[in-house]
């Protein structure tokens, strides 16, 4: 697929042709997310290659077409390639999807790069901030590979619950990159029956949306846990927005993303869903479990743990108040008690509520 070419200087035919032209797309990371992506893009007749860090665990997908690890139940395309060879993974791509998560995302991107052209777009799956640098994903693609800023840095964000998507339900998300052309060019490649993309330049909303939201579906969580109430629930989803909001425009994001699939969109999403990673950490939190019992018992990484620490760092950098990000962090690493977080929900009620 060529993506040096301006999507407005093609007719709507030639840029179908164009999709169906798209050559093997990489997604890096066999989590349920990664594969629900993968197996999408597969289900469209295109070229995909799954990697997964063990060896086990990619054969497996590749031979019984199931990742029964992360997705269990679910029958994967028998078009979908899955290996643990990074570099067969990625090389000859015209796309690379990374959906490691957010604490290892450097190095595995950084092995990757060996085998990638610099024109090759780079889109990232993941809603998570790195420690100890608090970079967004966005950012460690540009430190990694300078050549793809920021024309070939693509983020994908929105309320997308891996089970549902590969379950076929219908979903949206929207791609953002700085270079509007090759996020309508991707919108396109993204784009199924059942899974609708809208094209956005505002990267930085799509991420702090995306690493918010985790953040809030643990509040919320707490709050169904100590059965605070639906209007409490209400209180901690509607507020965390307006904190996501205000920590957004600090990074210069557009406050109308927020409004959209990449804010209010997601962190409804993750905030009332069973499925949710995040949201379940609060609600056990709630019940007087401790975090490390609860993280232990979980297979895949809640993000929300750890960008509450890099959420609460920015926060204090820029000199945002985020009360309800903050009640969370010091739940999660001050050792806090969750009924002690009623005062802090209750703080962020101001005078002016569009605040």
């Amino acid at each position: 697929m060529d993506f040096s070419r301006p999507n407005q200087a093609r007719g709507p035919q030639e840029r179908c042709e164009a999709v169906k032209r798209a050559g093997k797309i990489a997604v890096v990371g066999s989590g349920s997310w990664g594969t629900a992506f993968a197996n999408a893009l597969s289900l469209k007749g295109l070229r995909v290659t799954l990697w997964a860090r063990r060896e086990e665990l990619a054969a497996k997908i590749h031979e019984t077409h199931e990742n029964s690890d992360y997705l269990p139940g679910i029958t994967l395309s028998p078009r979908l390639r899955a290996t643990s060879d990074l570099k067969e993974a990625v090389r000859g791509a015209s796309v690379v999807v990374m959906g490691v998560p957010s604490q290892g995302f450097r190095e595995v991107l950084r092995e990757a790069a060996q085998f990638t052209e610099p024109s090759v777009p780079i889109v990232s799956l993941v809603k998570g901030l790195e420690l100890p640098t608090f970079s967004r994903m966005s950012e460690v693609i540009a430190q990694e590979i300078p050549a793809a800023w920021p024309k070939r840095v693509v983020v994908l964000s929105g309320p997308n619950l891996a089970k549902e998507i590969a379950g076929g339900y219908p979903a949206a998300a929207v791609v953002a990159c700085a270079d509007i052309d090759v996020a309508d060019q991707l919108q396109e490649l993204f784009m199924s029956p059942t899974f609708r993309t809208y094209s956005i330049s505002d990267v930085a909303g799509a991420e702090i949306g995306g690493v918010v939201k985790n953040v809030i579906a643990i509040g919320t969580g707490i709050a169904e846990g100590l059965q605070l109430g639906d209007n409490t629930k209400a209180l901690v989803i509607t507020r965390g927005l307006a904190e996501m909001t205000r920590l957004g425009v600090t990074f210069g994001a557009d406050p109308m993303t927020f409004a959209g699939l990449a804010g209010v969109g997601d962190i409804i999403c993750t905030c009332t869903s069973g499925l949710s990673r995040n949201h379940r950490v609060g609600l056990e939190l709630g019940k007087g479990r401790m975090i490390d019992e609860i993280l232990a018992d979980m297979k895949q990484v809640a993000e929300g743990v750890k960008a509450s620490k890099a959420v609460h760092e920015l926060a204090a950098r820029a000199g945002v108040d985020l009360p309800i990000c903050e009640a969370v962090y010091r739940v999660l690493h001050e050792g806090e008690s969750v009924n002690d977080m009623t005062s802090d929900l209750l703080r962020t009620v101001r005078v002016r509520e569009r605040d």
